[in-house]
């Protein structure tokens, strides 16, 4: 398999490159204040033209190929820039779902950054088993009314809408009552908690509850029911390493705890290395898969695995190298802990991987 650029993608990279040295250390790439200027970034991305890369043309986007994305991803990580907002999963999931009134309504302004976005999924008591949840929307008149919960919520703080599920039909078995809302942000009936984590980031998750806010029936993504359908595609693509794009990063910051050891290198540090460099060539295959137009459903779970591995293998050697010493490497330290719960926990990635994969129980 050939990793080398065509003359397109060199030239892209090299444009890119031009760009990113203009503006290397503008903007922050940890802590509170990456997360508040993160809207900033990614209009200063598009404006630039490197951001919605292999998304469709109709709506901002540019239909290249997924592999500019990974030279995206490369470049930023390379240059110390923030990496480009998490976004793919929300156009993925309204772009296969939503009408095209909501696509033609919506995409353009998610892609572009105008407008911010928020995705209300997991509950308190509706996390890892997400058909448990209990946020309703009950049906008054050409609208829903909604009353409930969600917590875990990336950027809702900031978000203009919320791609959100809530129970439609309480009789139905658990899986098929459920539906997904585009829900404004900007109204009565919602209030915001901030979540503190303990790395000392205070702005990126949130808490919302929701009490009598609205949402218009027009609105809903999908029939009635289909929420389930909605969300595992969301979720299926927002597990796929290869649109994440971390894999630069660790390689990165894996040669950076190098460069700090005198002697021999701890054994954490060694084993984080030969992981990101797996991972580095797991995302190329799936991104050569990709390109042949094979798409992943399951395989998420195993992909989802593999970034919690690496990203605690990575979390444990910077501790190793550091200690307690360097506030961005316990950082890094603290934050992969939650990589094994974000996104679906490992435990449920298992199960998934058990019964869907290698067809146990069955």
């Amino acid at each position: 398999m050939d990793f080398r650029d065509s003359p397109d993608e060199a030239a892209f990279r090299e444009r890119l490159r031009t760009w990113l040295a203009g503006v290397a250390g503008t903007f922050p790439t940890s802590g509170d204040e990456y997360w508040a200027r993160q809207g900033e970034w990614h209009q200063a991305l598009y404006g630039a033209g490197f951001f919605g890369l292999s998304w469709p043309e109709k709506h901002g986007g540019q239909d290249l190929p997924p592999v500019y994305d990974v030279i995206l991803d490369e470049e930023l990580a390379i240059a110390g820039a923030p990496p480009r907002p998490s976004l793919g999963y929300l156009v993925v999931g309204l772009g296969h779902h939503g009408s095209e009134e909501l696509c033609d309504r919506f995409l353009p302004g998610m892609i572009n950054g105008t407008e911010r976005w928020c995705q209300g999924f997991s509950e308190p008591g509706a996390g890892s088993d997400l058909a448990s949840l209990t946020t309703t929307a009950t049906q008054d008149g050409d609208e829903y009314v909604l009353h409930g919960h969600k917590v875990w919520t990336s950027y809702s703080d900031v978000a203009d809408w919320c791609l959100l599920l809530a129970r439609t039909d309480p009789n139905a078995p658990r899986h098929k009552g459920i539906s997904a809302f585009i829900v404004d942000m900007h109204q009565d009936g919602i209030e915001q908690r901030p979540l503190k984590m303990i790395s000392g980031v205070t702005k990126e998750f949130g808490q919302v509850l929701f009490d009598g806010a609205r949402v218009p029936a027009d609105r809903m993504v999908g029939a009635p029911g289909e929420g389930w359908r909605v969300a595992m595609t969301v979720v299926g693509h927002e597990r796929e390493p290869s649109t994440l794009g971390f894999a630069a990063r660790y390689g990165k910051l894996v040669r950076q705890l190098a460069a700090r050891v005198d002697g021999r290198p701890p054994e954490d540090l060694a084993w984080a290395a030969v992981q990101s460099e797996m991972l580095r060539l797991h995302v190329r295959r799936r991104l050569s898969e990709q390109l042949d137009g094979v798409s992943h459903g399951s395989e998420g779970s195993l992909d989802k695995l593999l970034m919690t591995w690496v990203d605690q293998s990575v979390g444990h050697a910077a501790l190793s190298v550091a200690g307690t010493r360097d506030p961005e490497l316990l950082g890094s330290y603290m934050y992969s802990r939650a990589q094994s719960v974000m996104g679906g926990t490992s435990q449920i990635q298992k199960n998934i991987i058990a019964s869907r994969i290698l067809g146990l129980g069955v």
